[in-house]
């Protein structure tokens, strides 16, 4: 009896270890940095933030690494006020956030928060071939309307004036598969620009909100 007994409870407790182990493996990390360029002290975050002055540092995110997972990152607490999703990468500088982000969660494939984690990024030259069901491939996916909904526009090369695609001022939201793109509120790249690494971008905001004319990869 004794004998089943210890059996029983060895097998509970390996069953307890290999779930916890399993629950570690499965969480993302993403690391902030104070300075632009990954420099300045660094926090880094593996569970959701709703509010980062509990870590002091509220509005004072300058770059980010995101190692693994998908995270939402938010200008104002409680994951509220202008976000943006952003995949595993580096980003050097954040246009439109920087010193601004207030709370940090990570994501399921859905934007809900829950830290389930996503499809691997798309590797160069191959791009994401359904994102957000839309069966839509490119690297650079511009959509009509916020939320990544509405038919999107495919672009794999530089676009100087999105007139050419009947698409001039019209994005609310991007989705960026691979690289590191320039989009600019006027054609030939002038203008207001911004630059926008891998991630899907479902509120544009400021200057580039139904306002984007021309396009092209900068890296």
């Amino acid at each position: 009896m004794e004998s089943e007994m210890s059996s029983t409870m060895k097998q509970a407790l390996f069953c307890t270890a290999t779930l916890f182990a399993s629950a570690a493996a499965s969480a993302g990390e993403i690391t902030l940095f104070q300075d632009a360029d990954f420099r300045g002290r660094a926090v880094a975050v593996r569970s959701e933030v709703n509010d980062l002055s509990r870590l002091s540092f509220n509005d004072k995110t300058s770059s980010i690494i995101v190692r693994s997972g998908t995270w939402e990152v938010c200008k104002d607490a409680n994951y509220r006020g202008s976000c943006r999703t952003l995949q595993p990468g580096r980003y050097s500088n954040l246009p439109g956030m920087n010193d601004a982000i207030s709370s940090v969660r990570e994501i399921d494939n859905r934007g809900h928060g829950g830290g389930q984690r996503p499809p691997p990024r798309p590797e160069p030259g191959r791009p994401d071939a359904g994102h957000g069901g839309n069966n839509a491939s490119g690297a650079v996916l511009l959509f009509p309307d916020s939320g990544m909904r509405g038919r999107p526009v495919r672009l794999d090369s530089e676009v100087r004036d999105l007139n050419r695609y009947g698409f001039n001022d019209r994005a609310q939201s991007i989705v960026v598969n691979y690289g590191r793109w320039e989009f600019c509120a006027d054609a030939n790249f002038r203008g207001r620009c911004e630059v926008m690494g891998p991630g899907s971008y479902g509120r544009l905001q400021g200057n580039l909100d139904r306002r984007i004319s021309s396009v092209r990869r900068v890296r």
